[in-house]
């Protein structure tokens, strides 16, 4: 098992975090965290040396933080990232949210910054991890604009654009949310299980308490049942398809 997209540099683990990972350890192959501040950058690093092996990271600057910084600031994290590429498996998580940022200046923005993340991981020859809360249309045609290939979309929830997910031939990763979405379940449906990866979003999507990477195993358990194929067989696919999106060991 092996969680694609987490946080576990969030504050949330500050108290726990090395009982938290060392819990999950005996569970799973693997945890990718995305750093999305330039606060967080410097933690998330010290995170990936202290468990290498087991710990691997992506990074990138989420758009809701588009108005926090400025474009020197921007032009600095993107800095550390590429003096830090040996620790990074991917760029992410990118792209745009349409749910929390409505201005459309810095909509406009958000587009920008997106296409720079794009430029940087082609530069670094890293795929991309995507978030494209409430503004999927837009975040797809930007990547096929830019001729994307190796892309992520992390929590992807647009039934409606599934298809267009399955003909550019990009991964999704599927979380806590299809315990309870028909929405992902008919996503998964669409794009089909050799198109998915498995991922908590930890600390977030845990129903009213702390998510972390252990809930991987519940998602599993559910995508198996609405497929009708064993916990194994989903284990191993969605594993495999992990290790070789991100280049893992």
């Amino acid at each position: 098992m092996i969680d694609v997209h987490c946080h576990l540099e969030q504050k949330d683990f500050d108290e726990d975090r090395d009982k938290v990972i060392e819990s999950c350890k005996k569970e799973l192959d693997a945890i990718i965290i995305s750093c999305t501040n330039p606060r967080d950058l410097s933690k998330s690093i010290e995170i990936v040396k202290k468990y290498e092996g087991f710990v691997f990271l992506t990074a990138a600057l989420h758009p809701i933080y588009i108005e926090k910084c400025s474009e020197t600031q921007v032009k600095e994290y993107f800095s550390r990232i590429e003096e830090n590429k040996e620790y990074l498996v991917g760029i992410g998580e990118c792209g745009l949210d349409y749910h929390w940022v409505k201005d459309e200046i810095l909509r406009e923005k958000q587009k920008i910054l997106f296409s720079e993340h794009i430029k940087l991981a082609k530069k670094l020859k890293l795929p991309l991890v995507i978030h494209s809360r409430n503004a999927e249309k837009d975040c797809l045609d930007i990547l096929k604009k830019e001729k994307v290939e190796k892309v992520l979309l992390h929590f992807f929830s647009n039934p409606k654009l599934a298809n267009e997910v399955k003909d550019a031939g990009y991964f999704i990763s599927v979380n806590t949310s299809i315990l309870r979405s028909k929405g992902i379940r008919k996503i998964l449906k669409i794009v089909g299980i050799e198109k998915i990866m498995t991922e908590t979003d930890s600390p977030w999507l845990g129903f009213g308490t702390r998510n972390t990477p252990l809930a991987i195993k519940s998602v599993i358990e559910k995508i198996a049942e609405l497929e009708r194929k064993s916990f194994k067989e989903i284990d191993e696919l969605t594993t495999r398809n992990a290790r070789a999106f991100f280049n893992l060991f």
